[in-house]
């Protein structure tokens, strides 16, 4: 029973008059909850429109709902006490048909992101592992035909000595039966998307190449493989998708979805090739620093907390592949999410978690009441992942809520996070439990006042007090905090601006041992 049938009961006993909910216009209504008969064709003409009621035989009265429903209030029962009940239920059915369609919103909204959380958590297992790249393929292009229900697939991988898109793994169909397809092929789905570096869909009922045709099977989607360093792109393969499940079309969602996998595996194509063909530990790690890149492109910009709030970020990775990581939430009322971490380690396994907790935080600080639950949930998310890789992450989020004048946060166990008030008094956001994976314990939310335009927030990892130079001095956490003290009057662009000017001056040309990350807010 929906909450609106719950309620229009109670009402009924309370009240000993019927009610009802009418949804669509007067052509067209059905009844949506309650137990007052529809009005006859030739009443609905009566059907009242904003701000009027109207009286229908059998001594009912019909009120308009508000939006986003089309409908109205229906009460049976003496004609003044009638109206005025129904004017009393309007508001309150409007609510809660609201509430339903928000959260029938937020289910479709989660079920869409699941699978893609999914989808990268088993693209993370997959590419941890110590596989050749044509089992890693195999693996990889069997779990993304699951995820958007296609039957056949294949993943193509260009042979530059031939220049030639060869088979390396196939679903659905032996991949000896699939011959080589020359990159510039004209009438080649696959060579196309190669080339263009773009994804390529082609309805059912359009023509494709002899060797595409064995995978073939309604609409087929064609994908790039392509790595990505240096300001460019470099094509390195094609996923090939076809006979989906039910004869449905591809969406938009399943074209992002398998790009981003795509992507992820172009990184283990390259890297994959650099193993092979280059002894040279130094050339890897600057290609690990590549793939770091890759992943700080996932981090939200600044702008994105705007008006509400004005926001400054700066990540610098250092030669490993690492988990550092922000992310910044526009939320109702006006409030603004800020979040920073970082997970233990560093490699693809480090990177893969970073990825994916941006994703499930992304769904759980719009859903959660308040920061302990948000980083509950997110610990919850991360905790197969965690423990299969013995890792764990530092996490503080912090909401502001300029109208309430306040701060909540939950910290699990994030050193670097203080408020900054304009009087230059410094204060800590200290851990509220472990961090997670450390502990089955989840941080509590705490709170204290905030001032908009007063006050600053500051978040770190420790790659920036524990910047060291060539005496092995560390920068320091007072040396931080009292420059932006010192500069707490400036936009926080210049705050972080002034904060990589001055760990750059004490480095010098020491190489970096840790990523840098600085997040400044003001609301």
């Amino acid at each position: 029973m929906s909450a609106l049938e719950t309620m229009l009961g109670a009402f009924r006993e309370a009240s000993g008059c019927a009610a009802a909910v009418w949804e669509g216009d007067a052509a067209s209504l059905v009844l949506a909850a309650g137990d007052v008969p529809l009005p006859a064709i030739a009443d609905r003409a009566r059907l009242p429109a904003p701000p009027f009621h109207a009286d229908l035989p059998g001594g009912v009265v019909a009120v308009p709902l508000g939006l986003p429903a089309r409908g109205w209030v229906a009460v049976q029962g003496p004609g003044a006490q009638a109206e005025r009940w129904a004017r009393f239920l309007a508001p309150l059915c409007t609510q809660l048909r609201r509430r339903e369609d928000l959260e029938g919103r937020t289910a479709r909204e989660l079920a869409e992101r699941y699978e893609e959380i999914d989808l990268l958590h088993t693209t993370a297992e997959i590419l941890g592992r110590s596989v050749r790249i044509g089992e890693t393929a195999a693996l990889i292009l069997r779990a993304i035909s699951d995820a958007v229900g296609a039957r056949t697939g294949l993943v193509w991988m260009h042979d530059a000595a031939t220049d030639r898109l060869t088979c390396l793994a196939a679903q659905g169909l032996p991949r000896e039966d699939v011959a080589a397809l020359p990159s510039g092929d004209l009438f080649a789905v696959s060579a196309r998307a190669f080339r263009e570096r773009a994804p390529v869909l082609v309805p059912a009922d359009e023509a494709v190449a002899d060797a595409e045709a064995v995978v073939r099977d309604g609409e087929l989607l064609a994908v790039p493989v392509v790595w990505a360093g240096s300001g460019d792109t470099a094509p390195l393969g094609v996923v090939v998708l076809s006979a989906r499940r039910g004869r449905l079309p591809f969406a938009p969602g399943d074209v992002a979805l398998v790009s981003a996998v795509a992507a992820q595996l172009g990184i283990a194509i390259q890297n994959a090739a650099l193993v092979r063909d280059s002894a040279d530990r130094r050339e890897f790690s600057r290609e690990m620093q590549l793939a770091h890149d890759l992943q700080m492109k996932l981090l939200p910009k600044p702008g994105v907390v705007a008006p509400e709030a004005t926001a400054a970020a700066r990540v610098v990775p250092a030669e490993q592949v690492g988990g550092d990581f922000y992310h910044l939430f526009r939320l109702s009322g006006g409030r603004t999410g800020v979040m920073i971490g970082d997970v233990s380690g560093h490699g693809y396994r480090a990177a893969m978690i970073m990825a994916l907790a941006l994703s499930a935080a992304a769904i759980h600080a719009q859903l959660a009441p308040d920061p302990g639950t948000m980083l509950a949930g997110l610990a919850e998310s991360l905790a197969d992942e965690l423990e299969q890789t013995e890792m764990f992450l530092t996490a503080c989020y912090v909401v502001l809520d300029p109208a309430q004048e306040t701060l909540q946060w939950a910290n699990a166990g994030h050193p670097h996070a203080w408020v900054v008030d304009d009087q230059g008094a410094v204060a800590r956001l200290g851990a509220t439990a472990a961090p997670l994976g450390m502990t089955a314990h989840v941080p509590p939310s705490q709170a204290m006042a905030w001032r908009a335009g007063h006050d600053l927030l500051v978040c770190c990892t420790d790659g920036i007090p524990d910047a060291r130079n060539r005496k092995g001095a560390k920068f320091g956490e007072p040396r931080l905090l009292d420059l932006v003290a010192r500069h707490r009057t400036e936009a926080p662009s210049h705050v972080v601006e002034r904060v990589f000017d001055a760990v750059r001056r004490h480095v010098t040309d020491t190489p970096g041992r840790d990523d840098l990350t600085l997040v400044v807010v003001r609301t």
